[in-house]
């Protein structure tokens, strides 16, 4: 076990490339995500808020999953509920088998990596795609994704080059716009082919039976929309009790995972396509997986349930940021689908601690991994426990530590001198006789390194021993401080009132569109205000500096009056596309629909589907035109997610700018799989 996992660290540690592969990705992820966070007035106030709606599922699981069970269904979406990975598995290939599917085309999913899918349905004769760009890189490679969130956080652009030549016959560039457009122009037509289409659930919404799935790229949107069939994989502690709560978490969760703040497609599913519905799969099957997750809230592992997957505790732990996520191992070499601190938890919680508890001792235990939580799970006192041996279907009685013997005697006698202020004090002093000893093996004398097992001097540092205690230290500072501050002269009277009093001014008054003027042109959007007589007229302006005659657009019943009349006299090409003529219009570059409401504090517009309304026109052109009315332009995500009318369409999309990537050496790359540029005109009331 422990000469598994530590020669895949000392190889981690060798490979220059690599390392320099995860520095660049920890310095983007950290510096965006501190920025997005700094844009809330009280994040550590949501953070409390979103951990007690996460203590409450979990608390109360059952009750939450027989209502949002009864609400999916009540929907039309075809609700199975598998036991473990054998079940699920076969409750795909059920499906397959049924709609006589040859290919299968993947979003990003966890859970499917959890259960290893791919594998056995290839095995079954099935061609399985992952479209996610990162996903299909690590796939193309053979490979596991190694970061929940970017999957080919491992590589540069010279290894993506040299894949893509190999593979798809590229000619060799390092240019990741080149490399993109190669990669977009290759699934594309897997999209239109695919005969199902599998995505993960992000959250689903108890009340209302709604899955939330949040992407970036648009291949979610695509294989969820596209495909006469849908089938969805969560995780059964996935749940949320009402849309408020999701407006909670979705303001946390794409700030922590990518530093947005709100991915650029939010999918709101309720159902399957209706029989007026111009798009949509016909059959939407959610499989709720288990897995081993009911035994974990039975355990002391429970809070690892809490976990929305947003890979924060990644980017910030100090160890993941030198290993990368391919050197967390289980006993046998076989990789951990879950890496990081969180996947150091949840590895030995879902498939057994003597497989995978070693891996709770790649932490520092400093606690950067909770303290990036954007729901505040506990991680160090998670990998604490699973460190003692504290697991699933285990107890502190009967737990076996999990720690080598010499490891547990040290311990044991630390335990000793720390439970005595002046055996401790002790301990202190002696350890200081050996700061040479420790100047030796920082400096890696042969002679002096401790043995190989431990680990120290080989992959982890041995610390210096302080002069001084902290004790000593800390009081000495004290009456420093003190002895300063009784010479500071006081004050009192009206300027010392107006000194200890800090007054905060809000601007009730804040024009709601030029917020989100501001906020859809960060994202790379682009605001037209006019009034709705010259709408048809701006719209001509952007098809003609485009060079396009042809356009995909809603029904003119959602659209302003005679704008379809006037835009044909034009003589542009209107086309209304609908699922069963997908491929014959798939080549036209621009889609018009209308934006239902917008979100001044995130720069979102809000995309609903249904009769008249197809998706697709806001999905596969290359630019998408949306139409918005001056008065649906609202202050925040929560007020949006409580319009009725969204509950009760099959789809709605909340856009936040064009379609967008980070997944090559987290360089933004825009226009991925959906539109590569979003006009949004207002028109003034």
């Amino acid at each position: 076990m422990v000469d598994v996992f530590h020669s895949h660290i000392r190889a981690s540690l060798a490979d220059v490339n690599l390392q320099s592969a995860l520095d660049a990705n920890a310095e983007r992820r950290t510096k965006v995500r501190q920025n997005a966070f700094a844009s809330l007035a009280n994040p550590q106030e949501l953070r409390a808020r979103a951990r007690l709606v996460r203590m409450e599922v979990i608390a109360h699981l059952d009750s939450y999953l027989v209502q949002f069970v009864a609400h999916a269904s009540e929907n039309g979406i075809v609700v199975h509920r598998a036991a473990d990975a054998t079940e699920a598995i076969t409750i795909v290939l059920e499906i397959a088998l049924q709609q006589d599917a040859k290919l299968i085309a993947k979003s990003k999913t966890m859970v499917s990596e959890e259960i290893g899918l791919n594998h056995v349905l290839e095995s079954q004769g099935l061609r399985v795609i992952e479209t996610d760009l990162g996903e299909y890189i690590v796939q193309l490679r053979g490979e596991a994704p190694s970061h929940i969130i970017t999957p080919a956080v491992h590589l540069r652009r010279q290894d993506v080059g040299k894949l893509f030549e190999e593979k798809l016959g590229l000619p060799y560039t390092e240019d990741i716009g080149i490399m993109t457009n190669a990669a977009r122009s290759t699934l594309r037509q897997v999209f239109l082919d695919a005969d199902i289409g599998i995505s993960g659930v992000n959250f689903g919404v108890s009340e209302t039976g709604t899955l939330c799935i949040v992407t970036n790229e648009g291949n979610g949107r695509m294989v969820t929309t596209l495909p006469r069939t849908h089938i969805a994989l969560m995780g059964i502690e996935r749940l949320l009790p009402s849309m408020d709560d999701l407006a909670l978490m979705l303001s946390l969760l794409p700030r922590s995972a990518t530093g947005q703040k709100l991915s650029v497609y939010t999918s709101l599913i309720n159902s399957p396509r209706g029989a007026n519905d111009p798009d949509g799969p016909q059959e939407r099957h959610l499989i709720l997986v288990d897995n081993g997750r009911t035994a974990v809230r039975e355990s002391e592992l429970q809070e690892i349930l809490y976990c929305i997957r947003c890979g924060a505790c990644l980017n910030a732990c100090p160890v993941f940021r030198e290993i990368g996520g391919h050197a967390y191992v289980g006993r046998d070499g076989k990789g951990s689908t879950y890496p990081g601190p969180i996947g150091s938890v949840v590895s030995p919680a879902l498939f057994g601690q003597l497989e995978f508890g070693h891996l709770a001792r790649a932490s520092s235990l400093c606690g950067a991994c909770k303290e990036a939580c954007p729901v505040d799970i506990d991680l160090p006192k998670l990998l604490l426990r699973v460190r003692a041996g504290i697991g699933v279907n285990q107890n502190r009685n009967v737990a076996k530590p999990n720690a080598p013997a010499i490891l547990a005697m040290g311990l044991g006698l630390f335990t000793v001198a720390a439970t005595s202020p002046r055996r401790f004090a002790f301990a202190q002093r002696l350890a200081g006789l050996f700061g040479s000893l420790a100047t030796l093996l920082a400096k890696g004398d042969p002679w002096m390194r401790l043995p190989a097992f431990s680990g120290w001097g080989y992959s982890k540092d041995f610390p210096r021993p302080a002069t001084k205690s902290f004790r000593n230290r800390y009081f000495t500072q004290f009456k420093s401080v003190m002895h300063e501050h009784e010479k500071l002269p006081t004050q009192s009277g009206p300027a010392a009132s107006s000194v200890s009093k800090i007054e905060i001014v809000q601007n009730h008054a804040e024009n709601l569109l030029t917020r989100f003027a501001d906020e859809l042109e960060a994202l790379g959007g682009k605001l037209s205000i006019c009034p709705p007589s010259d709408v048809w007229r701006k719209i001509l302006e952007i098809l003609e500096v485009h060079g396009i005659d042809a356009i995909l657009a809603w029904n003119e019943t959602y659209l302003p009056d005679r704008l379809l009349e006037r835009l044909t006299e034009a003589g542009v090409e209107i086309i209304f596309p609908t699922g069963e003529t997908v491929q014959s219009f798939s080549h036209v570059r621009a889609g018009l629909t209308g934006a239902s409401a917008a979100i001044a504090e995130t720069g979102s517009i809000l995309v609903l589907g249904g009769p008249g309304r197809p998706l697709t026109a806001s999905l596969l052109p290359e630019v998408h035109i949306a139409l918005l009315r001056e008065k649906d332009v609202y202050e925040q995500l929560g007020q949006v997610l409580q319009i009725e009318e969204l509950r009760q369409t099959p789809t709605a999309v909340l856009v936040s700018g064009p379609s967008r990537t980070a997944d090559i050496e987290m360089t933004l790359t825009i226009g991925v799989h959906g539109p590569g540029e979003l006009q949004v005109i207002c028109m003034e009331d």
